[in-house]
Parts: C-alpha cells; structure tokens; sequence
C-alpha cells in the first residue's frame, strides 16, 4: 500500500485544522495510507517507506514558522544520506502574504532534493470554509497522484 505523510505546525490550531482537512481529503482515496504528524514529532524516520510528503505550515512574521522549520532543519542531512527523494506538496497559512514562507520552504526542499508535486497553496486570512475545502483538494489531488504513480 502506498502512503502519504502529512506534517504540520501550528500554534493557533489553524494548520491543524487545515491538516485535518488535507487527511480527510486525502483518505478518499482507496490504497493510500494517510499519517498525519505534528512537526515537533516527526522525524527522518517518517520521511522513509512514505511515498509523498504534504507539509501544512503558517507563514509566522512574514517566514516559515519556527515549527516546520525545525522539522526541515532536523531532517535535511539525514534525508540526504539516506537518498531520500520524495514528492511534497505545501501549504501555507498566512495572515497578510505567505510568498516568503512558501519561498523558504521551497528552497529548503530543493536541496533535498524533494520535487514539488503540485504548486503551492497560500491561504490567506481568517480560516474558513473554502480554505478548508481547498486543504481537502489538496489531499485528495496529491493522495490520487500518489495512487496512480504519477509522482
């Protein structure tokens, strides 16, 4: 069976929200199995066996939030060693403008090198309903291209 890890940070319980949204999205999807880990208890060890990676982080003063940067920080050169090269998809939470923290992310992964599965999602504002819908179509896109190998 194939699988999905979602990680997330959150503070304000925004992005859980946002992941909870993007899991059930995604476990529409039959023969994916969907894990969802908040970023301070991910690791290396989750990245391995998974077959894509869909990151919901807050762009936090105008950055990636400490959280999910800390989860790339602690993962990138043991991904590396491992040749770990695994699709993502990201999602940004931002109050004003998210470009930064999804530019940071960005870069990040590509020095994994991660390849993007899909553009990313900036979500811009109060959490509502269509940003949760759009969480959920996300996780139901990547689970689908996951399904189908297409990533």
């Amino acid at each position: 069976m194939k699988s999905l890890l979602i990680v997330y940070h959150s503070q304000s319980g925004s992005c859980a929200r946002l992941a909870g949204a993007a899991r059930e999205g995604a476990g529409t999807e039959p023969g994916v199995e969907i894990l969802l880990k908040r970023a301070w208890d991910a690791g290396v060890a989750d990245l391995q066996g998974v077959d894509g990676l869909l990151l919901v982080a807050a762009e936090n003063s105008g950055a990636l939030s400490g959280g999910m940067k800390d989860f790339l920080d602690r993962t990138f050169y043991p991904a590396i060693d491992r040749a770990l090269v695994l699709p993502y998809a990201l999602l940004v939470s931002a109050g004003n403008d998210g470009r930064n923290a999804a530019r940071q992310a960005g870069r990040i992964l590509s020095g994994y090198p991660f390849p993007a599965a899909a553009e990313t999602v900036i979500l811009r504002g109060e959490l509502d309903a269509a940003q949760l819908q759009a969480a959920a179509e996300l996780g139901m896109a990547f689970a689908a291209g996951i399904a189908m190998g297409i990533f």
